[in-house]
């Protein structure tokens, strides 16, 4: 398992469509992906799942991630929540 704590740099956070771009680079890969955030785990790959968490920039998040690609997932999650790839 691959693990790494970010700070959202997104602008206006994680509202629709942010979370819409989150879900398509999460499912390019093969690996399972969880954002953790105040005691919620949801799938990366899970629209709703990751609306329900609601996160606003300057939160932090943790990225999990297990599978054959799990740390090329969690850098490639990692750029684009804190806005070093769109």
């Amino acid at each position: 398992m691959t693990e790494k704590t970010v700070t959202i740099q997104l602008e206006k956070g994680l509202e629709a469509r942010p979370v819409a771009v989150l879900v398509q680079k999460a499912s390019m890969h093969d690996s399972q992906i969880y954002l953790n955030s105040e005691g919620k785990r949801v799938n990366a790959k899970s629209i709703m799942g990751m609306m329900s968490l609601g996160l606003n920039m300057g939160e932090e998040v943790r990225i999990e991630a297990e599978g054959t690609d799990e740390r090329e997932a969690v850098d490639n999650l990692e750029r684009y929540l804190t806005g070093r790839e769109a």
